[in-house]
């Protein structure tokens, strides 16, 4: 049985679900007759656009080139569009967003549910589909329909969209209820499910393909209703320029195929921190590795790394690959941002023996700048995380380990801390915010796991060119194909 639900969350009541609609329709606001554009002049006038967001992987967030995130990007591009600057305020719940775009600031955007209902604000043209999506804990009977959720502690978060969808759906299956927060954000709502609070949860499918691998014991379970809109939100009484010009600007981006690029940079890919497997990764080895078998060696020697570790980072980044980019736009064989290779003068990212020295630079930095008291393999797997997340994001998940009562310099108490800097109670108190912090989790324990590989294929084979050896026994493999999980 799922214990008592957090105090955040309150009871939708049964049966409550068509007067509330009717209440919702019935509110629709009339739109002022204001002259049009006086809001985008004003915006062009003072030089810059204020936005309010929110700090979340589908939004904003700082990661490992800085600020990014699917709606920051909108964001930036929009306020190039303009020629001005652009200001943020990240500071909000999504209730937050709308409260203060209706009392200062130029626009919200923030995963906004377009709703033609809510009062005070007007909404620019659709800009992704949101699709409501059922989540279960693993372990539970299948849950495939809607009747497969009787009896099951269900909630979604307040003000996201997929509380209206639950209310359609409840006006004709009246039975069911669910728990809804305003308070929490996605990965604390997966978290509750994946901890046995909650049996369920309704979230948007993109929220969950982003988040999957940080919650292993969440299972998909069905659709919900009909996609919603997302789309940015206005102060109504202003005027229209700026929500017309927006309007132009998106509409663009879709007729160029920007708009669709951009989605599927953000959310189109989420097997990045993906275990392969052995068999698949000697694979690679007998395939890729020998042409750059020599630049990892070259690095290493320069370096004082393992080159075999080099190697094993290497893959965890592009598979081998000198071509590969990332959603978030870092390329080459080991995925420098254009900031960082600008610091290690790496002036051609793609070419593999600057990508691989230069990766290999950046990890020394790495581990020199950790402070004395990390030592041993705990300096080298902090480095490692830093890599993948950022210093400044690794240092934030040292200070919630002290807080926490854990030791700052161990590797083992930072990696249950990193994952905390997805939910909102402990980034908020952070010097940088929100960050994937499952996703250095991951990535450090695949590297370790190539990274064994590579060592067991060297010691039975000293010519690594010549890599016809058999791989190890099932028991000695046993270790490499654990499914990848950040409660480890």
């Amino acid at each position: 049985m799922p214990t008592a639900l957090p105090d955040h969350f309150r009871r939708v009541r049964r049966g409550h679900a068509a007067l509330v609609v009717a209440l919702l329709l019935s509110l629709v606001p009339e739109r002022p007759e204001v002259p049009n554009g006086r809001h985008l002049e004003d915006v062009l006038a003072r030089d810059f656009i204020s936005v309010h967001t929110r700090n979340t992987p589908t939004t904003y967030y700082e990661g490992r080139q800085g600020p990014t995130g699917f709606e920051y990007e909108l964001m930036r591009r929009f306020a190039a569009h303009l020629d001005v600057s652009l200001t943020l305020d990240a500071s909000h719940h999504i209730s937050g967003v709308l409260d203060a775009v209706r009392r200062e600031g130029d626009l919200g955007a923030a995963a906004l549910p377009l709703d033609p209902t809510l009062e005070g604000v007007i909404f620019s043209r659709p800009i992704l589909d949101l699709q409501p999506l059922l989540v279960y804990r693993r372990g539970l009977p299948p849950v495939k329909a809607l009747d497969d959720l009787d009896d099951l502690a269900i909630a979604t978060l307040g003000g996201s969209g997929t509380d209206l969808v639950l209310r359609e759906l409840q006006a004709e299956h009246p039975e069911l209820s669910w728990r809804e927060s305003a308070d929490l954000e996605v990965a604390e709502l997966l978290g509750l499910v994946e901890d046995g609070t909650l049996d369920a949860a309704v979230i948007f499918e993109h929220q969950f393909r982003l988040n999957r691998l940080f919650f292993p014991a969440v299972e998909r379970g069905f659709v919900l209703g009909e996609p919603l809109s997302m789309a940015w939100a206005f102060p109504a009484g202003r005027g229209l320029g700026l929500v017309e010009e927006a309007n132009r600007f998106l509409e663009s981006l879709r007729m160029e195929g920007e708009l669709e690029r951009l989605v599927a940079r953000y959310f189109g890919h989420d097997d990045y921190l993906e275990y392969v497997g052995a068999r698949t990764f000697i694979d690679h080895v007998h395939k890729r590795l020998p042409e750059y078998a020599e630049l990892f060696r070259e690095a290493a020697r320069n370096t004082h790394f393992d080159w075999k570790l080099l190697a094993a980072l290497g893959y965890q980044e592009s598979h081998w690959d000198p071509q590969a980019t990332s959603p978030t736009g870092v390329r080459g064989l080991m995925m420098l941002t254009l900031p960082t290779a600008g610091d290690l003068d790496v002036d051609d990212r793609l070419d593999p023996e600057q990508s691989i020295d230069g990766g290999a630079r950046y990890l020394r930095s790495l581990k020199d700048r950790l402070p004395e008291s990390i030592t041993g393999e705990d300096r080298l797997f902090m480095a490692m995380a830093a890599y993948n997340v950022g210093l400044g994001h690794l240092y934030d998940a040292r200070r919630i380990t002290e807080r926490r009562g854990g030791d700052p310099d161990l590797w083992r108490d930072v990696r249950e801390s990193l994952p905390l800097l997805q939910e909102r109670e402990w980034h908020s108190q952070t010097r940088h915010g929100y960050a994937r912090g499952g996703e250095p989790v991951i990535y450090v324990r695949n590297i370790r796991r190539y990274h064994e590989i590579l060592s067991y294929v060297d010691r039975s084979q000293q010519q690594f060119h010549r890599l016809d050896v058999r791989l190890p026994a099932e028991h000695e493999r046993e270790a490499f194909e654990v499914v990848p999980s950040v409660r480890q």
